[in-house]
């Protein structure tokens, strides 16, 4: 719920901003990685700065993050 709160009033116009409340995200091609819940989990998302949209791709653990079978 954090992450949903932060994330709902961003204005963000770039990763650097992202960063500014996520400092853990990281850009991975077209989808940025967010680190949630202690960092157990991994939420992967595409963020539209155009269009102040962020759309959640998947949650996972830490050991399906790894697996990497998301990145295709």
């Amino acid at each position: 719920m954090n992450w949903y709160r932060i994330t709902r009033r961003a204005d963000w116009k770039s990763l650097v901003e992202v960063r500014c409340d996520f400092a853990h995200a990281d850009l991975v091609g077209r989808r940025t990685v967010f680190n949630i819940h202690g960092n157990d989990y991994r939420l992967i998302a595409r963020v539209n700065y155009k269009t102040k949209r962020v759309f959640i791709l998947n949650i996972l653990t830490h050991s399906e993050y790894n697996k990497g079978d998301w990145n295709q």
